[in-house]
């Protein structure tokens, strides 16, 4: 049985998603899920544009709700900043790690491509680790 990690954001129009991607990406499946505590309606344009520059289509993807059934699937649940984690129920934390990945909005590109690179060595040591 393979392990399935779950990515949790604010929004999951960025960096969950980003962190969703890259994890499919390298274990080769869908091992990955990520979910937002308060999601948007869609998945930020310049999520899009910047995970395209890596070889990554994210463009048919849609935000989703964390629910206690994604939480329940999940082997491991990442958190991208502190205040995602105090969102999780206690009943998960021994499951959950905290990432502290800055928030996306309202940042230069420039600063976004150094999160999302950020974030794709961080799914790559998580993927290590976990095989």
């Amino acid at each position: 049985m393979r392990k399935r990690v779950l990515f949790v954001c604010l929004g999951n129009s960025g960096r969950s998603l980003m962190a969703e991607a890259f994890f499919e990406r390298i274990s080769g499946g869908p091992n990955a899920i990520s979910a937002g505590i308060k999601p948007d309606y869609r998945v930020h344009s310049w999520t899009v544009e910047l995970m395209k520059e890596v070889g990554i289509d994210i463009s048919k993807r849609t935000p989703k709700l964390l629910t206690g059934k994604i939480l329940e699937e999940a082997d491991r649940i990442v958190a991208m900043d502190s205040d995602v984690l105090k969102q999780i129920p206690p009943t998960y934390l021994l499951k959950a790690e905290n990432w502290n990945i800055s928030p996306l909005l309202g940042k230069p590109k420039e600063e976004v491509r150094q999160i999302r690179d950020e974030i794709n060595k961080k799914v790559q040591l998580l993927f290590r680790e976990m095989a």
